[in-house]
C-alpha cells in the first residue's frame, strides 16, 4: 500500500472514534456542557488535560524550533513545563474549591463586579482568540500536506471538524474525546522517536540517545555541535539570545500557563479538590511523556536534514522533499547553479534559514515554471548576502522527520493522526471556553439573567461558529510565521491579565475591584499593544531592552500587579463577605470535600 491509503486508514479509525465518543457524549444540560457534570474521574480527566495542553505548537511546532533554534528553543520546553507546575499548587485546588464553572465565574465573584466579570470575558475572548489561531494554523499545515492541498483549504476543513464534535458535545464530549486524542498523540510522538533512536543511536530510548553516541563511538551533542560549526552556524548547544529575553520568554509562558482558562476549567470537571490534586499528578505524568522525548526529535530531526539533503543534487533528492516543496514546507534556490542543495549559515551569529528569501516564507511560481533541474521556482526576492540555498518552515520538521529517517509508511500514518489529534483538541477545548465566556458569563450573567439553560446552550453554540469563523481567517493569515510563536503571543497575554488577577484574587484580602479591574486593563493592553506593533511594524533594534514579543508578558504581569496593589491602597477595602471569601478558598480544612 502507498503511503496516502496508510494515512487515511489511521486518520479514518481515529476520527471514526472521536466522532462516536462525541455523539455518546452529547451534553444534556448546561452543567455537561460547561464542566461535564463535575463527575469525570482524575485518570481521564489527567488524560484529556495533557491532550488539552499538548497543542499544536507543542506537537508539531516545538520539536521544530528546537531543531532550528538548539538550545534557544528551549524556552518553550522549560516555560510550560515548569508553568503547569504553577498552575497545579497557586490555582486549580483553590479555584475548584471556590466552585464555579468558569475564570470570569470567579473574577466576577472574587471582585464582586459585573464590570470586573465583563473585563474578565473581554480578557478570556482575546487569549483564547489568539491561542486558536496557532491551533487552526497547525491544522491546516497537516491537512495541506496529507492530502497535498493548500493550507486555506486544510484549514476549512479541519475549522468543519472541529465544530462538529466540540458544539455538539461541550465539555463532557470534549472530555472523553481528549482521552481517546492523548492516547493517539502519545503513541504517534513516541513511537517513530524510538525508531529513530535505534537507528541512529542504538539506543532505544530517545532521552538516552540524545545524550549517547552515534554508531561511530562520537557523542551525539558533538556530532550535532561540529556538524553546526562546519556549515557555519552556532552551536546546537549554546544561546544566540539575550539572558534577559530568554528569562522573559520562559517567565511569560510559565505565568501565562497558570492564567490559560481553557486548561483552567478542565480541573472543574472532577468531584472535589481531592480529586483535582490527583487529576493534576496524573496530568504531569502524561505530560512528561511528551515532553521529555521532544529535545531528542529536535536534534534527530536537524541531523537528519542535514545528512539527507545538504549538497545533494536536486535530481537525487528523496520524494518527500518534492512533497513537502509542493505545499511550501521546504525551498531550494540554486544559488551558486551547481545543481546542489547547499545549507548554510551566514555565521557563528546567525542560525536562521529565513535567510534564502528576503521575505519570510517562499512563494512558489506556477508548478509549470520550473528551474534548470526541475526544482519548483519562487517569486520572492532571493537574499544574496547568504550562501545558503535551504529554506524549511520549522513547523514541518516533526512530520518531516520519519520521511527523512525512512521509517515504516504505518509509523509516518501514526504521526499524522497525532498531528491532527494535538491540533483538534486544544482547539476543541478554546472553542469551548470562547462560547462559554459569551453565552455563560456575557449573556446570561451581564446581559440577560433571565435567560434558559437551552437558551443559554444554543447561544453558545452559536458563538462557536463565530469564534471558529474568525480563527481560521487567522489560521489562514496568521500574525507569526511559526505556529509555537503565535501561541507564545496568547500565554504572554494570558500571564499580563489572568495570572495576576487570579492570583491577587486567592491570596490577598486587600486587592479590591477597583484594583483588579485597573490591574486587568492595563496588563493586557500593554501587552497587546507591544505585540501588535512588533508584529506589524516594528523591527528588533526597537525592542524594549531586546525583550521579544513572546516575552513582554512578563512586563505587562508586572504592570498588572503595581496597578491593582496601588489603585487597591487608595480606595475602599472589599466587603468582609468576600474578604471571609478568600479565607475560605485558600484554606486547607476541607480540602477532600466537595466544593459545591
Amino acid at each position: 500500500m502507498n503511503q496516502n491509503i496508510w494515512n487515511y486508514i489511521f486518520i479514518g479509525i481515529s476520527f471514526a472514534i472521536y466522532i462516536v465518543i462525541a455523539l455518546r457524549s452529547r451534553a444534556g444540560s448546561t452543567k455537561e456542557y460547561y464542566t461535564a457534570g463535575g463527575g469525570v474521574s482524575p485518570l481521564a480527566n489527567g488524560m484529556a488535560t495533557a491532550a488539552d495542553w499538548m497543542s499544536a505548537a507543542t506537537f508539531i511546532s516545538m520539536a521544530g524550533l528546537i531543531a532550528s533554534k538548539g538550545y534557544d528553543g528551549a524556552q518553550y520546553l522549560m516555560g510550560w513545563t515548569g508553568g503547569f507546575v504553577l498552575l497545579t499548587i497557586l490555582m486549580v485546588p483553590y479555584l475548584r474549591k471556590f466552585g464555579k464553572a468558569t475564570v470570569p465565574d470567579f473574577v466576577g465573584d472574587r471582585y464582586y463586579s459585573k464590570t470586573a466579570r465583563g473585563v474578565a470575558v473581554i480578557c478570556a475572548i482575546f487569549i483564547c482568540m489568539t491561542y486558536i489561531m496557532g491551533q487552526m494554523r497547525g491544522v491546516g499545515v497537516v491537512f495541506s500536506q496529507l492530502f497535498e492541498i493548500s493550507i486555506t483549504s486544510g484549514v476549512l476543513i479541519g475549522s468543519a471538524i472541529v465544530f462538529f464534535y466540540a458544539g455538539l458535545g461541550g465539555m463532557k464530549g470534549i472530555t472523553y474525546t481528549q482521552v481517546a486524542q492523548y492516547c493517539v498523540m502519545a503513541l504517534a510522538y513516541t513511537i517513530p522517536a524510538i525508531f529513530i533512536a535505534i537507528v541512529m543511536t542504538d539506543s532505544f530510548l530517545p532521552q538516552l540517545g540524545l545524550i549517547g553516541t552515534v554508531k561511530d563511538g562520537v557523542p551525539f551533542l558533538d556530532k550535532i555541535n561540529n556538524i553546526n560549526q562546519e556549515l557555519g552556524f552556532q552551536e546546537y548547544t549554546a544561546s544566540k539570545i539575550s539572558t534577559l529575553n530568554m528569562f522573559c520568554i520562559t517567565a511569560a509562558l510559565m505565568c501565562g500557563t497558570a492564567g490559560l482558562p481553557h486548561v483552567i476549567v478542565r480541573f472543574f470537571t472532577v468531584k472535589n479538590v481531592k480529586a483535582v490534586r490527583k487529576s493534576a499528578c496524573w496530568t504531569l505524568g502524561f505530560i512528561a511523556v511528551i515532553y521529555l522525548t521532544a529535545p531528542a526529535i529536535g536534534a534527530f530531526s536537524r541531523v537528519n536534514l542535514i545528512e539527507k539533503l545538504h549538497t545533494t543534487s536536486y535530481e537525487e533528492t528523496p520524494a518527500w522533499f518534492k512533497d513537502f516543496e509542493k505545499t511550501e514546507q521546504m525551498s531550494w534556490v540554486d544559488k551558486n547553479g551547481d545543481g546542489k542543495i547547499q545549507y548554510f549559515g551566514k555565521g557563528k551569529s546567525d542560525q536562521n534559514t529565513d535567510s534564502v528569501f528576503k521575505g519570510k516564507k517562499p512563494s512558489l511560481a506556477a508548478e509549470d515554471q520550473l528551474g534548470a533541474h526541475g526544482q519548483r521556482l519562487i517569486t520572492n526576492e532571493i537574499d544574496n548576502t547568504n550562501p545558503n540555498e535551504l529554506w524549511f518552515g520549522a513547523d514541518i520538521m516533526v512530520m518531516a522527520n520519519p520521511h527523512m529517517a525512512g521509517l515504516p509508511k504505518w509509523v509516518i500514518a501514526l504521526l499524522m493522526a497525532g498531528c491532527i489529534a494535538a491540533a483538534l483538541s486544544t482547539a476543541a477545548g478554546l472553542l469551548l471556553v470562547l462560547s462559554t465566556a459569551i453565552s455563560h458569563d456575557l449573556m446570561k450573567n451581564i446581559v440577560n439573567p433571565n435567560i434558559s439553560d437551552k437558551q443559554e446552550v444554543k447561544y453558545a453554540r452559536i458563538a462557536s461558529f463565530v469564534a471558529l469563523s474568525v480563527a481560521a481567517y487567522f489560521g489562514i493569515n496568521p500574525p507569526a510565521d511559526l505556529i509555537a510563536k503565535t501561541v507564545a503571543f496568547a500565554f504572554g497575554l494570558a500571564a499580563s491579565s489572568f495570572f495576576p488577577t487570579l492570583l491577587m484574587g486567592i491570596f490577598s484580602k486587600r486587592v479590591n475591584k477597583q484594583g483588579g479591574i485597573a490591574g486587568m486593563i492595563a496588563g493586557i493592553t500593554f501587552t497587546s499593544t507591544y505585540i501588535i506593533y512588533f508584529v506589524g511594524w516594528g523591527t528588533t533594534d526597537q525592542l524594549w531592552w531586546g525583550i521579544s514579543p513572546e516575552g513582554i508578558g512578563v512586563i505587562g504581569m508586572l504592570l498588572n500587579f503595581a496597578v491593582a496593589f496601588i489603585v487597591s491602597a487608595v480606595t475602599p477595602a472589599p466587603p468582609e463577605s468576600v474578604q471571609k471569601m478568600v479565607d475560605r478558598i485558600h484554606n486547607p480544612k476541607g480540602a477532600g470535600e466537595s466544593s459545591h
